[in-house]
């Protein structure tokens, strides 16, 4: 794969698909706070993006694996070619697609900004963390800082000229965040001097933007101990003058850049805060010990972005792998694999290439469907606040409940399918000459960062689940149900229904047995020791019924085109996506609960020294 040459492919009629006709674009569209948008204006903003991501991001995706970030003179500087795309990525307005005119953007509905997120990341996963942690920062302050921050900081982090990060990880502590020790002592002019470390930083520094602002979790001397004691401070890299403008430094130093196994091109930070007294911070909004609740609102959209980086780069691998399959030969057609002298077939006419090319599309298709679910519940719940609080409540609660499910079967399944793609080549595969190296490199962050997927599944069944006194888990399972009853006598998808219905029941009878451990102490090691699992069954039963709905959709609108119409093999694979999942991967969800139901505790049983070692 030369330096320089794109990459990046992705089918825009699937996209169209899933935004219009599986989820209903143009009835959410048009109608306040979205009136000034519709079908077509999503359709261009869309085509230009995708022009965006193949001309501008994707040539510059292995330039920046290739050349990575480097430190000079106490600065990071980013790969070839990445300061330009920043200017223009801004200049067009891509980032800002959703966003409130208020604070300089478009106003669209969330649906459309989630398939432009995939197009950028798709097609640069290391680029586009920056630009994608400065809006996360941005919301931030926008949601919970004063006016007066509002007006200094969110616009020009919105627009480009100032950058963004998060800073929670500390050398001492990881996930466990509440062990941090970084302080912030009170002035008594209403700043704080900050002093810490912070490790893991994405983008914490770099020279595309005049400025970068940090969000830092620190605690203020005398605050209590734990995740309760800390507060959220504003810290530019460069303290801001009365006009606005950048200043001088503020005593935020890049002690070095990790040198890491992908997204080679994000700059990933050790930051020093203070290291001579005269680091200074604000504090997020006026109230103090409140900054993990304000930090979770980043957390909580960044975890969403890690999904989409994760269908965005399982995607791209499908179509690399797909295209290979049908340009490379080897091997005879299997009908005459005893036949010497039978042509060489494409490898894509061999059965278990055409296996692994269809469990990857069918996972991409059905987790870009679960993410836009999720937009969409977002977006009704945004649309009907103030009008109908019932109905907002449930949508509030099912992105709740399907934010976990995302980031972790998104993630996971990303590395999967990326490394599967590896399969689909062959030998050819592992060599930097085609992209899927790189995308199975660059993907396996995404399990482990913004919260392991382990902290997610603890998410989910510790908290998720009982939200609302089980409400939102019940109006999931509820809508699944009504699916299952509509449909489970169809001709052609009966069978496949009632498989969607055998795993929704056994998702439940697993639940049920959660319910019960937590109320049983000496069984409460179940519960750590089956969240993962029990994650990744509701994140099946969620694409299993997503993609069957996607295929009786498909079916009705093929029957409306005439026999020759291109169409009909588009929605043929729709039907095939949805058949192929119910079928090898609904019926995992059985057995996955009948392994809950063992009760097996010999992980925790098992001493540590039985584990062996040298």
């Amino acid at each position: 794969m030369s330096a320089g040459i794109n990459t990046y492919k992705i089918d825009l009629r699937e996209i169209y698909f899933t935004l219009f006709e599986q989820f209903g674009f143009g009835q959410v569209a048009g109608q306040a706070p979205y009136d000034a948008w519709g079908s077509d204006e999503a359709r261009a903003v869309l085509s230009e993006t995708y022009r965006f991501a193949r001309e501008v991001l994707g040539p510059l995706n292995s330039v920046g694996d290739r050349e990575g970030c480097r430190v000079e003179n106490g600065s990071v500087l980013t790969p070839t070619g990445f300061k330009d795309a920043w200017k223009k990525l801004y200049e067009q307005g891509f980032k800002t697609v959703s966003v409130s005119p208020e604070h300089g953007g478009q106003g669209a509905p969330m649906m459309l900004q989630v398939t432009v997120e995939e197009l950028l990341s798709g097609s640069n996963s290391a680029f586009n963390m920056y630009p994608g942690l400065a809006f996360g920062a941005a919301e931030v302050i926008a949601e919970c800082g004063t006016k007066e921050q509002q007006h200094q900081f969110v616009e020009r982090m919105l627009n480009g000229t100032w950058g963004g990060t998060m800073c929670l990880t500390e050398p001492h502590a990881g996930s466990d965040v509440g062990a941090a020790k970084s302080t912030a002592r009170r002035n008594g002019d209403g700043t704080y001097s900050i002093k810490g470390t912070k490790i893991f930083i994405s983008g914490g520094d770099h020279d595309m933007a005049d400025n970068v602002i940090h969000l830092v979790l620190a605690r203020i001397d005398g605050a209590a101990p734990g995740t309760k004691g800390l507060s959220l401070f504003i810290v530019p890299k460069l303290r801001i003058n009365a006009d606005g403008s950048a200043g001088k430094a503020n005593d935020v130093s890049v002690g070095s850049i990790e040198h890491k196994m992908g997204i080679n091109g994000s700059a990933t930070c050790v930051l020093n805060f203070g290291e001579s007294d005269g680091c200074l911070g604000e504090l997020v909004g006026t109230v103090e010990h409140v900054g993990m609740s304000q930090m979770f609102k980043m957390m909580n959209g960044a975890r969403i972005a890690v999904g989409i980086q994760g269908v965005s780069l399982a995607a791209a691998a499908y179509y690399n792998a797909l295209d290979y399959a049908k340009d490379r030969k080897q091997g005879s057609h299997f009908t005459k694999w005893k036949d010497p002298t039978a042509p060489r077939a494409a490898i894509i006419e061999h059965p278990d290439v055409r296996r692994m090319l269809l469990d990857m599309k069918a996972h991409v298709e059905g987790i870009r469907a679960l993410i836009i679910k999720l937009a969409h519940h977002l977006d009704k719940a945004r649309q009907l606040t103030g009008k109908d609080d019932e109905a907002a409540t449930y949508h509030k609660g099912q992105v709740e409940l399907l934010t976990p499910l995302v980031k972790s079967y998104g993630s996971d399944q990303a590395y999967r399918i990326c490394s599967q793609a590896i399969q689909v080549y062959g030998g050819a595969g592992y060599i930097q000459d085609y992209p899927v190296e790189q995308y199975t490199r660059d993907s396996k962050i995404f399990s482990i960062y913004e919260g392991t997927n382990h902290i997610q599944a603890m998410d989910l069944v510790g908290r998720k689940l009982g939200q609302a006194g089980g409400m939102f888990f019940q109006q999931f399972m509820g809508d699944v149900g009504s699916f299952v009853e509509a449909h489970r006598e169809n001709p052609v998808y009966g069978d496949a229904v009632k498989a969607l219905a055998s795993a929704q029941e056994a998702l439940m009878s697993s639940a049920m047995m959660l319910f019960g451990w937590s109320q049983d102490g000496g069984k409460f090691p179940l519960i750590p020791l089956s969240a993962n699992r029990f994650l990744n069954m509701m994140s099946e039963v969620a694409v299993g019924w997503l993609l069957l709905d996607a295929a009786l959709i498909a079916d009705k609108a093929s029957a409306a085109l005439s026999a020759d119409h291109p169409d009909r093999a588009f929605y043929d694979g729709k039907k095939f996506s949805a058949l192929f999942y119910a079928r090898n991967v609904l019926p995992g969800v059985e057995q996955a609960a009948r392994l809950i139901a063992l009760e097996d505790t010999s992980p925790v049983d098992i001493s540590d020294a039985a584990f062996g070692g040298v």
